[in-house]
Protein backbone atom coordinates (compact mmCIF):
# COMPACT_ATOMS: atom_id res chain seq x y z
CA UNK A 1 0.00 0.00 0.00
CA UNK A 2 1.41 3.39 -0.99
CA UNK A 3 1.48 6.52 1.14
CA UNK A 4 -0.46 9.09 -0.89
CA UNK A 5 1.51 12.27 -0.22
CA UNK A 6 1.13 16.02 -0.74
CA UNK A 7 4.10 18.41 -0.58
CA UNK A 8 3.36 22.00 0.49
CA UNK A 9 6.04 24.69 0.25
CA UNK A 10 6.09 28.18 -1.23
CA UNK A 11 9.64 27.64 -2.55
CA UNK A 12 9.74 25.68 -5.86
CA UNK A 13 13.28 24.44 -5.26
CA UNK A 14 12.32 23.13 -1.82
CA UNK A 15 9.37 21.22 -3.31
CA UNK A 16 11.54 19.77 -6.07
CA UNK A 17 14.30 18.80 -3.63
CA UNK A 18 11.92 16.94 -1.33
CA UNK A 19 10.25 15.25 -4.29
CA UNK A 20 13.64 14.03 -5.50
CA UNK A 21 14.46 12.58 -2.08
CA UNK A 22 11.09 10.83 -1.93
CA UNK A 23 11.46 9.41 -5.45
CA UNK A 24 13.69 6.65 -4.05
CA UNK A 25 10.91 5.51 -1.68
CA UNK A 26 8.82 2.90 -3.52
CA UNK A 27 5.91 3.14 -1.09
CA UNK A 28 5.54 6.94 -1.32
CA UNK A 29 3.30 8.36 -4.06
CA UNK A 30 3.34 12.14 -4.51
CA UNK A 31 -0.16 13.01 -5.68
CA UNK A 32 0.11 16.81 -5.60
CA UNK A 33 2.40 19.74 -4.81
CA UNK A 34 1.09 23.05 -3.46
CA UNK A 35 2.76 26.44 -3.31
CA UNK A 36 0.59 28.07 -0.62
CA UNK A 37 -1.69 27.35 2.31
CA UNK A 38 -4.99 27.99 0.50
CA UNK A 39 -4.14 25.49 -2.23
CA UNK A 40 -3.02 23.04 0.47
CA UNK A 41 -6.38 23.21 2.26
CA UNK A 42 -8.26 22.55 -0.98
CA UNK A 43 -5.93 19.71 -1.98
CA UNK A 44 -6.15 18.00 1.41
CA UNK A 45 -9.95 18.20 1.46
CA UNK A 46 -10.30 16.88 -2.09
CA UNK A 47 -7.46 14.36 -2.30
CA UNK A 48 -7.62 13.07 1.30
CA UNK A 49 -3.95 12.07 1.36
CA UNK A 50 -2.27 9.82 3.89
CA UNK A 51 0.66 12.17 4.49
CA UNK A 52 1.46 15.88 4.10
CA UNK A 53 4.92 17.44 4.17
CA UNK A 54 3.94 20.95 5.26
CA UNK A 55 6.15 24.04 5.24
CA UNK A 56 5.52 26.33 8.21
CA UNK A 57 6.74 29.70 6.93
CA UNK A 58 4.41 30.62 4.05
CA UNK A 59 2.80 33.97 3.19
CA UNK A 60 -0.88 34.63 4.03
CA UNK A 61 -1.59 31.17 5.50
CA UNK A 62 1.23 29.34 7.28
CA UNK A 63 1.46 25.63 7.99
CA UNK A 64 -0.10 25.87 11.47
CA UNK A 65 -3.07 27.78 10.04
CA UNK A 66 -3.55 25.06 7.40
CA UNK A 67 -3.91 22.47 10.16
CA UNK A 68 -6.33 24.65 12.13
CA UNK A 69 -8.42 25.29 9.01
CA UNK A 70 -8.73 21.59 8.19
CA UNK A 71 -9.16 20.65 11.84
CA UNK A 72 -6.91 18.53 14.04
CA UNK A 73 -9.11 15.44 13.83
CA UNK A 74 -9.48 15.62 10.04
CA UNK A 75 -5.81 16.16 9.19
CA UNK A 76 -3.79 13.32 7.68
CA UNK A 77 -0.34 12.55 9.09
CA UNK A 78 1.74 15.73 9.08
CA UNK A 79 5.49 16.30 8.89
CA UNK A 80 6.39 19.97 9.28
CA UNK A 81 9.32 21.24 7.23
CA UNK A 82 11.01 24.56 8.00
CA UNK A 83 14.33 26.36 8.23
CA UNK A 84 13.55 27.69 11.72
CA UNK A 85 13.80 25.34 14.69
CA UNK A 86 11.97 27.70 17.07
CA UNK A 87 8.70 26.31 15.69
CA UNK A 88 9.40 22.80 17.00
CA UNK A 89 7.46 23.12 20.25
CA UNK A 90 4.36 24.44 18.48
CA UNK A 91 4.64 21.76 15.80
CA UNK A 92 4.48 18.92 18.30
CA UNK A 93 1.85 20.70 20.38
CA UNK A 94 -0.58 20.28 17.50
CA UNK A 95 0.34 16.61 17.07
CA UNK A 96 2.76 16.71 14.14
CA UNK A 97 4.15 13.27 13.43
CA UNK A 98 7.64 14.71 12.85
CA UNK A 99 9.58 17.91 12.25
CA UNK A 100 12.30 18.32 9.61
CA UNK A 101 14.78 21.17 9.33
CA UNK A 102 15.96 22.58 6.03
CA UNK A 103 18.20 21.75 4.29
CA UNK A 104 16.83 18.24 4.42
CA UNK A 105 19.17 15.33 5.00
CA UNK A 106 18.46 11.95 3.44
CA UNK A 107 19.24 10.08 6.68
CA UNK A 108 16.90 12.28 8.72
CA UNK A 109 14.13 11.87 6.16
CA UNK A 110 14.58 8.09 6.22
CA UNK A 111 14.19 8.05 10.01
CA UNK A 112 11.04 10.12 9.69
CA UNK A 113 9.59 7.80 7.03
CA UNK A 114 10.16 4.78 9.26
CA UNK A 115 8.09 6.46 11.97
CA UNK A 116 5.44 7.39 9.41
CA UNK A 117 5.16 3.83 8.10
CA UNK A 118 4.63 2.48 11.61
CA UNK A 119 1.96 5.09 12.32
CA UNK A 120 0.29 4.44 8.96
CA UNK A 121 0.08 0.70 9.64
CA UNK A 122 -1.48 1.29 13.06
CA UNK A 123 -3.97 3.75 11.61
CA UNK A 124 -4.90 1.37 8.78
CA UNK A 125 -5.58 -1.41 11.27
CA UNK A 126 -7.79 0.86 13.36
CA UNK A 127 -9.71 2.03 10.29
CA UNK A 128 -10.19 -1.53 9.06
CA UNK A 129 -11.62 -2.53 12.41
CA UNK A 130 -13.98 0.45 12.44
CA UNK A 131 -15.13 -0.25 8.88
CA UNK A 132 -15.84 -3.85 9.79
CA UNK A 133 -17.90 -2.77 12.81
CA UNK A 134 -19.87 -0.34 10.64
CA UNK A 135 -20.52 -2.97 7.98
CA UNK A 136 -21.70 -5.48 10.57
CA UNK A 137 -23.96 -2.86 12.11
CA UNK A 138 -25.59 -2.09 8.75
CA UNK A 139 -25.95 -5.77 7.92
CA UNK A 140 -27.63 -6.48 11.26
CA UNK A 141 -30.00 -3.57 10.77
CA UNK A 142 -30.88 -4.81 7.30
CA UNK A 143 -31.41 -8.33 8.58
CA UNK A 144 -33.77 -7.09 11.31
CA UNK A 145 -35.74 -5.09 8.73
CA UNK A 146 -35.90 -8.11 6.46
CA UNK A 147 -37.45 -10.23 9.17
CA UNK A 148 -40.17 -7.61 9.67
CA UNK A 149 -40.92 -6.45 6.13
CA UNK A 150 -39.16 -8.96 3.89
CA UNK A 151 -37.23 -6.51 1.67
CA UNK A 152 -34.62 -7.52 -0.84
CA UNK A 153 -31.31 -7.11 1.03
CA UNK A 154 -29.25 -7.37 -2.13
CA UNK A 155 -31.21 -4.49 -3.66
CA UNK A 156 -30.82 -2.38 -0.49
CA UNK A 157 -27.07 -2.93 -0.47
CA UNK A 158 -26.83 -1.84 -4.11
CA UNK A 159 -28.75 1.38 -3.35
CA UNK A 160 -26.47 2.29 -0.46
CA UNK A 161 -23.54 4.58 -1.30
CA UNK A 162 -20.43 4.08 0.81
CA UNK A 163 -18.22 7.12 1.45
CA UNK A 164 -14.91 6.83 3.33
CA UNK A 165 -13.58 10.05 4.85
CA UNK A 166 -10.85 10.65 7.45
CA UNK A 167 -11.31 7.40 9.34
CA UNK A 168 -15.12 7.34 9.04
CA UNK A 169 -17.36 5.27 6.78
CA UNK A 170 -20.70 6.84 5.83
CA UNK A 171 -23.54 4.74 4.39
CA UNK A 172 -25.83 7.03 2.39
CA UNK A 173 -29.29 6.02 1.26
CA UNK A 174 -30.71 7.59 -1.89
CA UNK A 175 -33.30 9.39 0.24
CA UNK A 176 -30.46 11.13 2.14
CA UNK A 177 -29.17 12.82 -1.01
CA UNK A 178 -30.39 16.26 -2.14
CA UNK A 179 -28.15 16.76 -5.17
CA UNK A 180 -24.77 15.80 -6.62
CA UNK A 181 -22.20 17.93 -8.42
CA UNK A 182 -19.05 17.13 -10.37
CA UNK A 183 -15.79 18.04 -8.60
CA UNK A 184 -12.92 17.19 -10.94
CA UNK A 185 -12.15 13.48 -10.60
CA UNK A 186 -14.65 13.36 -7.73
CA UNK A 187 -18.31 14.03 -7.09
CA UNK A 188 -19.69 15.99 -4.14
CA UNK A 189 -22.81 14.41 -2.64
CA UNK A 190 -24.93 17.00 -0.84
CA UNK A 191 -27.10 15.79 2.05
CA UNK A 192 -29.06 17.73 4.67
CA UNK A 193 -26.30 17.06 7.19
CA UNK A 194 -23.10 17.72 5.20
CA UNK A 195 -21.45 17.32 1.77
CA UNK A 196 -19.42 14.17 1.06
CA UNK A 197 -16.58 13.90 -1.46
CA UNK A 198 -16.47 10.59 -3.37
CA UNK A 199 -14.08 9.44 -6.09
CA UNK A 200 -16.59 8.52 -8.81
CA UNK A 201 -18.00 9.79 -12.10
CA UNK A 202 -21.25 11.60 -12.81
CA UNK A 203 -22.16 8.95 -15.38
CA UNK A 204 -21.83 6.19 -12.80
CA UNK A 205 -23.84 8.13 -10.20
CA UNK A 206 -26.56 8.79 -12.76
CA UNK A 207 -26.75 5.10 -13.66
CA UNK A 208 -26.96 4.10 -9.99
CA UNK A 209 -29.63 6.63 -9.02
CA UNK A 210 -31.80 7.26 -12.09
CA UNK A 211 -34.24 4.51 -11.10
CA UNK A 212 -34.61 6.03 -7.63
CA UNK A 213 -36.04 9.42 -8.54
CA UNK A 214 -32.89 11.26 -9.61
CA UNK A 215 -32.44 13.27 -12.79
CA UNK A 216 -29.47 14.91 -14.45
CA UNK A 217 -30.17 18.61 -15.09
CA UNK A 218 -26.71 19.70 -16.21
CA UNK A 219 -23.50 17.98 -17.27
CA UNK A 220 -22.21 18.65 -13.74
CA UNK A 221 -25.43 18.31 -11.70
CA UNK A 222 -27.82 15.51 -10.66
CA UNK A 223 -30.83 16.22 -8.43
CA UNK A 224 -33.27 14.29 -6.29
CA UNK A 225 -36.64 15.09 -7.90
CA UNK A 226 -38.47 14.77 -4.60
CA UNK A 227 -36.60 17.84 -3.31
CA UNK A 228 -37.52 20.17 -6.21
CA UNK A 229 -39.46 23.18 -4.97
CA UNK A 230 -39.82 25.28 -8.14
CA UNK A 231 -38.38 26.30 -11.49
CA UNK A 232 -37.84 29.94 -12.39
CA UNK A 233 -36.20 31.90 -15.19
CA UNK A 234 -32.98 33.83 -14.73
CA UNK A 235 -31.77 37.00 -16.44
CA UNK A 236 -30.67 34.99 -19.50
CA UNK A 237 -34.16 33.53 -19.87
CA UNK A 238 -32.80 30.14 -18.87
CA UNK A 239 -34.33 28.12 -16.06
CA UNK A 240 -32.98 27.52 -12.59
CA UNK A 241 -34.04 24.63 -10.38
CA UNK A 242 -34.78 25.55 -6.76
CA UNK A 243 -34.62 22.82 -4.11
CA UNK A 244 -36.59 22.72 -0.86
CA UNK A 245 -33.56 23.91 1.14
CA UNK A 246 -33.19 27.01 -1.05
CA UNK A 247 -30.34 25.73 -3.22
CA UNK A 248 -30.51 27.24 -6.73
CA UNK A 249 -29.07 25.14 -9.58
CA UNK A 250 -28.65 25.87 -13.27
CA UNK A 251 -30.80 23.82 -15.66
CA UNK A 252 -28.91 22.99 -18.85
CA UNK A 253 -30.95 23.62 -21.99
CA UNK A 254 -30.40 20.11 -23.35
CA UNK A 255 -31.81 18.64 -20.13
CA UNK A 256 -34.93 20.83 -19.89
CA UNK A 257 -37.41 18.62 -21.77
CA UNK A 258 -36.44 15.42 -19.97
CA UNK A 259 -36.73 17.18 -16.59
CA UNK A 260 -40.19 18.50 -17.44
CA UNK A 261 -41.30 15.02 -18.47
CA UNK A 262 -39.92 13.48 -15.29
CA UNK A 263 -41.60 16.06 -13.05
CA UNK A 264 -44.94 15.74 -14.82
CA UNK A 265 -44.92 11.95 -14.70
CA UNK A 266 -43.62 11.80 -11.13
CA UNK A 267 -40.73 9.51 -12.15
Amino acid sequence: MKLRTIIVDDEPLAREGLAMLLADESDVQIIQQCANGNDAVQAIEQQQPDLVFLDIQMPRMNGFEVVKTIGYEQMPMVVFVTAFDEHAVEAFRIHALDYLLKPLRKSRLSDSLDRIREQFLQRSLRQSGEQLRQLLKVFNQSAEQASEDGPNLEKEAAERIVVKSHGHVYFLQATDILWIEASGDYVTIHTKQKPHLLRDTMRNMENRLCSQGFKRIHRSTIINLSHVSELHTNKNNDYNVVLNDGTVLNLGRSYKDSLYAALESGD
